[in-house]
């Protein structure tokens, strides 16, 4: 491929594809970005930013036209383990027209080369039973038996992709993310991941307080800090590889000594409120890199300790932003 291409990132508006806009455009690359909202919290650096339902054809097909020759399908209609349980028909059909749709209109549009985002929600439910969990191959996606709902989309999408390059020799590239956190993402409003979640509780709650957490905190998980995400997706649009790869950590840690990481970060000691009650997925899921490595001489290396310390800064930051101005509205109205 050209070093400078023409570069189409779907998913634009949202966490990961904003900060992949933003790569690609530092590399030099002419980017189109395409989302039904716009970032939230800073603008596209994007050369064209479109508003487009990528649930249509037409849409698609706007999104891919004028000689693109990459597409990173990022768009998804996804969020935290609270609403993707509660979510499962929107969910999945939402996200399978937006698959379908996009990899049939960039193949009609002669795209060179399609990055699918898949989930490691694909993982069977079997190989997650336990916290001390073995780290997932890529293998480990079979026999079937992925998360309800949202994981079986992903599978079904791959498997879609795999499809492609089978019977129209399309290119495609599938990548497997296992939590991926940093700024700019949500923290609020349900469609936050873990790591969000926490840095806003533990920035809102009062030294020696309480935070809640969902689940017995003993479950577990590998978290990737934004930045390595966006150098594993560039590595791998560029790479050989035409099958399925983990991109993420290989550090298993639980929610709790993830909220203890936090509260080192914050200065603060916090009581845990334990709720069983509540979604907490899977028991346990961690990376195996070994084919990462392998295939892209490279893996995740940021530590969790810089990540989240980068992310809870920015959290408290826009919290007190909201503060700020919540008191201010208040001040407004009170002298009407």
């Amino acid at each position: 491929m050209k070093n400078k291409s023409r570069i189409l990132v779907t998913g634009a508006g949202g966490f990961i594809g904003h900060h992949l806009v933003n790569r690609l455009k530092a590399d030099g690359h002419w980017v189109r970005g395409a989302d039904l909202k716009h970032p939230e919290y800073q603008t596209s650096a994007a050369d064209e930013f479109e508003l487009l339902d990528l649930r249509g054809f037409e849409d698609c097909l706007l999104a891919t036209r004028g000689g693109i020759e990459q597409v990173y399908n990022l768009a998804a209609d996804m969020g935290g383990i609270g609403f993707i349980t509660a979510n499962h028909a929107a969910l999945a059909r939402n996200n399978i027209l937006i698959n379908a749709q996009m990899l049939e209109a960039s193949r009609v549009q002669n795209v060179g080369r399609f990055l699918f985002s898949s989930s490691a929600c694909v993982y069977a439910q079997s190989k997650q039973t336990d916290a001390a969990v073995t780290p997932l191959k890529e293998s480990d996606a079979f026999p079937a038996d992925p998360e309800p709902g949202y994981g079986w989309e992903k599978l079904f999408a791959e498997q879609l992709c795999l499809y492609y390059r089978q019977d129209y020799q399309f290119e495609t590239r599938i990548v497997r993310f296992h939590n991926v956190y940093g700024p700019l993402g949500t923290y609020d409003g349900g469609r936050e991941k873990a790591p969000a979640a926490i840095c806003r509780k533990v920035a809102q709650a009062l030294d020696g307080g309480i935070i809640d957490i969902w689940g017995d905190g003993r479950q577990t998980r590998s978290f990737m800090y934004v930045e390595d995400c966006v150098e594993g997706l560039v590595r791998l649009m560029a790479s050989g590889c035409r099958e399925p790869l983990n991109l993420g950590t290989d550090r298993l840690i639980s929610v709790d000594e993830l909220v203890d990481l936090v509260c080192a970060i914050a200065g603060k000691e916090l009581l845990k409120r334990h709720d069983p009650s509540k979604p907490q997925g899977v028991r346990g899921r961690n990376s195996d890199n070994s084919l990462l490595r392998k295939a892209l001489s490279w893996e995740p290396s940021i530590s969790l300790e810089r990540g989240l310390a980068i992310t809870y800064r920015w959290i408290a930051q826009e919290l007190g932003r909201e503060k700020t101005k919540a008191r201010t509205n208040t001040a407004l109205v009170a002298a009407r």
